[in-house]
């Protein structure tokens, strides 16, 4: 026992040093993104978890403007797909173009070959082009013609969509939801921090925002995350909470059992444990603690919930249901 306290002793240690880079990443992040400490937070866990993010909010709350500046501030190279009713899978991933001169086929990559992919309004775009992302998100390659190509690292796909505008809009299939890590539901700024924004754009006041983490410091930071300690209570915690949207009769929630459909997959179990470590690495702590399970459960659960008819007649949620979830689940 003594040594296990010495080991995670130590290895708190470390990660109080290698977490350094942070602080420093939110403050330049901070520049041009006023409040919105959560959606930071969820973009950072995502990028240290090796998993992709999918936004929803109405328009103007900063999402595309948070992407492009994390992008900046990490020294990565960024790409912005704007997703239509017309758009092509060859658009995303790229094609094979004649060259007259050399009388050959060669590959034209697309945008998709970057760090930082921004999808914007996603569910603007029909199936065919939705799943052109699907091989680049879960196997971190694409396929053009013949031949496979590895993407460089780190690779995340952050999708926007807007819950307003339903029409000429697809909603994304379960399949493709449950490839996304996070569900990251974004709320309207506060008085204050809408003030200092109102200010700061009518003055054009915006700082610029600096490089100041290179993309290998990321992928370093990522085999440092699942080093972070998580004691067999928590895995077992994390286990209890995605086995209750299954089976909720189990855990004494007989009532939400008519109004789920399915649960989460064991995509949820991993996505928590492994997001759970992200949390705890941005507070620079080498261990896990049940509040940093329930910290990221809302986002990696909210998407990986099927609602009955019963549920959206009566107007309630998915948050709503691991809301319940998390009050009946016994904390270790």
């Amino acid at each position: 026992m003594t040594t296990n306290v010495t080991d995670i002793r130590e290895l708190n240690e470390r990660i109080q040093q290698e977490s350094s880079f942070v602080d420093l990443l939110t403050m330049e992040v901070g520049k041009a993104i006023i409040g919105q400490k959560q959606m930071v937070n969820n973009l950072l866990v995502g990028m240290l978890s090796n998993g992709h993010i999918l936004l929803e909010g109405v328009p103007g709350l900063a999402k595309t403007l948070a992407i492009k500046t994390l992008a900046s501030a990490i020294q990565a190279k960024f790409s912005r797909l704007q997703f239509t009713p017309d758009l092509l899978p060859a658009d995303i991933v790229g094609t094979m173009i004649y060259n007259m001169p050399t009388n050959q086929f060669i590959v034209r990559k697309g945008p998709i070959f970057g760090n930082f992919i921004l999808a914007d309004e996603i569910n603007r775009a029909p199936a065919k082009v939705q799943s052109a992302l699907l091989e680049a998100m879960q196997e971190r390659q694409v396929t053009i013609g013949d031949t496979t190509f590895k993407l460089e690292e780190p690779f995340l796909v952050l999708a926007t969509q807007n819950p307003l505008e339903q029409e000429g809009t697809y909603p994304l299939p379960e399949a493709q939801l449950d490839r996304f890590l996070m569900k990251v539901v974004i709320t309207y700024p506060t008085k204050e921090e809408e003030r200092i924004i109102m200010q700061k754009s009518v003055n054009d006041s915006f700082t610029s925002v600096n490089p100041v983490v290179r993309p290998e410091d990321i992928v370093r930071a990522r085999d440092m995350v699942k080093q972070v300690y998580m004691d067999e209570k928590i895995e077992q915690y994390i286990i209890d909470i995605v086995f209750a949207s299954r089976q909720p009769d189990k855990y004494g929630l007989q009532k939400l059992a008519p109004l789920i459909n399915y649960g989460g997959s064991p995509r949820a179990s991993i996505s928590l444990a492994i997001a759970s470590k992200a949390y705890a690495f941005i507070k620079r702590r080498g261990y896990v603690v049940p509040e940093d399970v329930r910290a990221v459960c809302f986002d990696i659960m909210r998407h990986r919930i099927g609602l009955s008819y019963e549920a959206e007649a009566e107007n309630i949620t998915s948050d709503n249901i691991i809301a319940e979830i998390l009050n009946k689940v016994e904390v270790p």
